[in-house]
C-alpha cells in the first residue's frame, strides 16, 4: 500500500470524526434494541404473560448484552492494547452492525416459537461484545491524539455518540411507527435495524483514514507492549478498575431509567402515548450534543472530578421531582423531566471518558479503562429497567425507584472521592510529533 504523509491537525480531526461516527454507530445499534424492548419486543418475543412479565423478560434479554460488554472490553481491549486502537474498532464496528441487521430479520414467537427468544438473546450477546470493544478504543483514538490540556474535550467527542446514537434510534423509531402506523408491530420496528448496515458502511469509511494513536505508537516503538493485557491490568491498577466501575453507577443507572425504563412507565403505568416521551427523549438527546463537550471542556478548567461530582449530587437531588414530574401526567412537565435528567447525567457523561481513561498507563490503557467503565454496565446499567420494573410491580408507586437512585449516587460518590487523581500525567513523547505515517 502506498504511505501517505498526514499532518498531525489532520490526523487529529480524523480520530475525532472516527470515533463520533462510530460511537454513534454503536450506540445507534445499542439503543434501538432498548426502545424495542420497551415498545414491541414482549408481545413478539415473549407473547402469553401479563404485560409486568414481558416488560421484565424483554429487559432481561437487554440485560444479557450488558453483561457481555466486560467480554468485549477483555477481548477488545486485548488486541487494542497489543495490536493498535485502528485495527480492533474496525472490527467492533462491523461485529456491532452484524448483531443488530440479524436482529432485523428475526422471525418472531409465532413463528419459531422458543427458538425466537433464544437467538434474540444470541444476537443481543453479539451486540454487548461489539459494543463492549468500542468504547475503549473510540475515547483513546480522540484522547490519545489530543492536547493534554484538553483532554476532557478531546475524550468528550466520542461521548456524543450517545446523544447522536439515540437521537438517531428513537427518531427512526418514532418516523416508521408514524409512517407504518398498525403495521408497525407487524414489521416496521424491523426497518430500523436493518438501516444498520447502510450505517456502519459509513463508518467503516471514516476509520479506514484513521491514523494509528501517537501513545500507542510510543509504547510499541519502545517495546513495551503487554503480552497478556487483561492480566496486567488486573496485576498492576485493580484499585482503578473497580472505582471505575463503582464511579459510574449513579450515571450509568439513572440514565437507562431516564431512557429506557421511562417509556414503559408512561406507557403502562401512567396510560399516556409513547410518541410524546419518544419525541421528549429526542429533545433531551439534541441537547446533550451540547452539553456533553460544554462539561468536558468546563473538566479542563475546573478538574474531573469537581464537574463530575457536581452532575452526582444534581442526580441524586433530583431523584424525587423526576416522578414527581412524571406522575402529573401533564405533557409539559413530562417532558421537562426527561430534558432535565439527561442534563445532569450529561453533567457527569462530559468528563466521565477523561476521568476513566486517565487513571490508567498507557500499555494496558484500552483493557483497563475499558474494563472499568463496562463493569459498570453489569452492575448498574443493566439491572437498573428490571430494578426500577420490579420495583414498581412490587409497591406500585416510584419512591423506591428514586430511592434506588439516590443509593447509586452514594456509590459513585465514594469511589469518585477514592479514584486517584491523573489527570496532571504527562503526555507520552510521542504526541509532540508534527507528522506521521499512515499505511
Amino acid at each position: 500500500m502506498s504511505v501517505q504523509a498526514v499532518t498531525r491537525e489532520q490526523a487529529v480531526r480524523r480520530a475525532t470524526y472516527a470515533s463520533v461516527v462510530g460511537t454513534t454507530i454503536e450506540w445507534y445499534d445499542f439503543f434501538l434494541y432498548g426502545t424495542a424492548a420497551a415498545l414491541v419486543f414482549p408481545q413478539l418475543f415473549f407473547p402469553g404473560q401479563d404485560n409486568f412479565a414481558g416488560v421484565i423478560a424483554a429487559f432481561g434479554t437487554q440485560f444479557v448484552g450488558f453483561v457481555a460488554r466486560p467480554v468485549g472490553a477483555a477481548i477488545f481491549g486485548h488486541y487494542g492494547d497489543r495490536i493498535g486502537r485502528k485495527t480492533t474498532l474496525m472490527v467492533t464496528l462491523f461485529l456491532m452492525a452484524f448483531g443488530t441487521v440479524l436482529i432485523g430479520v428475526l422471525p418472531t414467537y409465532q413463528a419459531i416459537g422458543v427458538w425466537a427468544p433464544i437467538l434474540l438473546t444470541v444476537l443481543r450477546v453479539i451486540q454487548g461484545v461489539g459494543v463492549g470493544g468500542e468504547w475503549g478504543g473510540s475515547v483513546l483514538i480522540a484522547m490519545e491524539w489530543g492536547k493534554q490540556h484538553r483532554r476532557g474535550l478531546s475524550a468528550s467527542w466520542p461521548q456524543m455518540g450517545v446523544p447522536l446514537g439515540l437521537v438517531l434510534s428513537t427518531g427512526l423509531v418514532r418516523l416508521t411507527s408514524g409512517v407504518t402506523g398498525v403495521d408497525f408491530i407487524t414489521y416496521g420496528w424491523r426497518i430500523p435495524f436493518l438501516i444498520s448496515i447502510v450505517l456502519v458502511g459509513v463508518g467503516l469509511f471514516v476509520r479506514m483514514r484513521v491514523v494509528e494513536s501517537p501513545e500507542f505508537e510510543a509504547v510499541r516503538k519502545a517495546d513495551k507492549v503487554v503480552n497478556v493485557p487483561l492480566m496486567e491490568a488486573f496485576r498492576r491498577q485493580p484499585k482503578e478498575i473497580l472505582l471505575s466501575a463503582l464511579v459510574r453507577a449513579s450515571e450509568q443507572a439513572p440514565f437507562y431509567i431516564f431512557i429506557t425504563f421511562v417509556i414503559t412507565y408512561v406507557t403502562k403505568q401512567l396510560k399516556t402515548s409513547s410518541d410524546a416521551i419518544l419525541v421528549d427523549t429526542l429533545i433531551a438527546a439534541g441537547l446533550g450534543l451540547i452539553s456533553i463537550p460544554v462539561f468536558g471542556m468546563l473538566s479542563d478548567r475546573l478538574g474531573r472530578k469537581l464537574v463530575y461530582g457536581i452532575g452526582i449530587v444534581a442526580t441524586a437531588l433530583y431523584a424525587f421531582p423526576y416522578f414527581g414530574l412524571l406522575n402529573t401526567r401533564d405533557s409539559l412537565l413530562i417532558g421537562v423531566a426527561v430534558v432535565v435528567s439527561l442534563i445532569f447525567h450529561d453533567v457527569q457523561y462530559g468528563p466521565q471518558a477523561a476521568l476513566i481513561a486517565e487513571s490508567f498507563d498507557p500499555d494496558i490503557r484500552y483493557t483497563g479503562a475499558g474494563m472499568g467503565y463496562q463493569l459498570a454496565s453489569v452492575i448498574a446499567g443493566g439491572p437498573a429497567p428490571l430494578i426500577a420494573a420490579a420495583l414498581l410491580q412490587g409497591t406500585g408507586g416510584s419512591a423506591a425507584i428514586s430511592i434506588y437512585i439516590i443509593i447509586c449516587a452514594a456509590v459513585s460518590m465514594g469511589a469518585l472521592l477514592l479514584l486517584p487523581n491523573r489527570s496532571t500525567a504527562a503526555p507520552a513523547a510521542a504526541a509532540s510529533q508534527s507528522q506521521v505515517k499512515r499505511a
